[in-house]
């Protein structure tokens, strides 16, 4: 018979415990590794703002399961009742941590030397570098690494703040859960997200759009151009792409040399994205296509004319690529997470790969609306760990039009 009254420590979580279904993913974990636990003190919270609280005993079987035990635990918010620092060890060299770094989720996270500190820059799969001088704690990319920096290892002194059930008010994500389906009404959702949009917008907050191709293709392009001039958009992140097609529809009407208004061909229209790469060739870039008045329309052009940022990242795929599109990943890396610092709101509209990069950069309190026209495509970005994912799957041709018509409605009630 197994003892398990040698290895154990008493852990407390804060919270929305029960409607955000903290204290159960909590009981799940401990059982899953074959754990045991003592509820020692359990209070609910007796108004809607009020938090709950739970005092818990974790027993492990041996030193390194409890250890198992208490890393699982604290990544659903638990933290320890005895308080204890956060050990720090040096980077022994340029882009390399030590063995035992702490891994990142995307959640709020804190790490305790003397008080407890916020670290910046949060995103998951990264690891936290502490600056004694500035007492300040910043989350950073294994390339970002400097010989010297004090690196956080093991689970000691770190606090995570998972994201809780909203409380009150009938926006997108209180409506929904973190998932998705195809039998949801597209109209009613549509109404919701172009409501959340508005009021993020209300409030000065900021949104960003992850763009594919396929807006162009499905005849939505002008509906995301018109988002754009109308102040509802703040930056745009794709890729070769979704420039190229949109620019060949501002040009010659056709995407991948078919007429997007009545899906007829093009004679020769097989050639016609070639020719919008040449296009921008010949001018030097999208800017100065717009500003030689060669690009009258589209996406690109909306961009350029209301000072909107966007980023295009290359890939192998690509043809040209356009000037414009950043060819080393690493600098793409970093140019997105300069448009999205400070995001509130993220629509990742009909590219798999594009976002689920961007999921891996955001903090978990970025509200994500995630539109594709394949489950398997919406799912993927949820299970890659951008959880806070709204998934909708739905034809983004039907869809942002129907987001647009909302918002306009909305304005004039206004």
């Amino acid at each position: 018979m197994i003892n398990f009254q040698k290895f154990e420590r008493e852990i407390e979580v804060r919270g929305h415990l029960i409607d955000s279904m903290i204290l159960t993913r909590i009981f799940d974990k401990i059982m899953d590794l074959k754990g045991d636990f003592e509820v020692l003190e359990f209070t609910i919270g007796k108004e809607k703002k009020a938090p709950s609280y739970a005092k818990l005993l974790i027993k492990g079987k041996n030193k390194e399961h409890l250890e198992q035990l208490i890393e699982e635990v604290y990544r659903e918010g638990a933290v320890s009742v005895s308080v204890e620092d956060v050990m720090l060890e040096k980077a022994p060299k340029d882009m390399v941590m030590p063995d035992n770094f702490y891994s990142t989720t995307n959640n709020p996270t804190f790490i305790h030397k003397g008080e407890w500190i916020k670290v910046e820059n949060m995103m998951m799969d990264k690891s936290i570098v502490y600056d004694p001088e500035k007492k300040r704690a910043h989350c950073k990319a294994i390339r970002e690494i400097r010989r010297g920096d004090l690196i956080v290892v093991g689970e000691k002194g770190v606090r995570i703040s998972p994201p809780e059930r909203p409380r009150e008010g009938v926006d997108v994500f209180q409506f929904m859960s973190s998932s998705s389906s195809s039998e949801r009404p597209t109209q009613h959702i549509a109404r919701k997200v172009a409501r959340d949009i508005y009021d993020t917008k209300l409030k000065d907050g900021k949104i960003v759009v992850v763009g594919g191709p396929a807006i162009v293709h499905t005849g939505a392009s002008e509906s995301l151009a018109k988002l754009i001039r109308m102040g509802y958009i703040d930056g745009l992140l794709a890729g070769n792409a979704l420039a190229v097609h949109d620019i060949e529809y501002a040009l010659m009407g056709t995407s991948l040399g078919m007429y997007v208004k009545d899906g007829t061909l093009a004679v020769r229209g097989h050639r016609n994205h070639m020719r919008a790469v040449n296009e921008v060739f010949k001018a030097g870039s999208i800017k100065d296509m717009v500003k030689n008045g060669v690009l009258k329309s589209g996406i690109m052009y909306e961009c350029v004319k209301n000072n909107v940022p966007y980023v295009l990242a290359g890939s192998l795929r690509d043809d040209g690529p356009i000037p414009d599109c950043i060819i080393d990943v690493v600098e793409a890396q970093r140019k997105h997470k300069e448009i999205l610092k400070g995001a509130d709101m993220v629509l990742m509209l009909c590219t798999m790969l594009h976002s689920i990069a961007v999921g891996n950069m955001l903090p978990s309190n970025v509200k994500v609306v995630a539109v594709d026209i394949s489950q398997p495509v919406v799912t993927k970005l949820l299970d890659r760990g951008t959880w806070q994912a709204i998934g909708i799957v739905s034809d983004v041709g039907a869809f942002l039009p129907m987001v647009l018509h909302h918002l306009e409605q909305i304005s004039k009630t206004k």
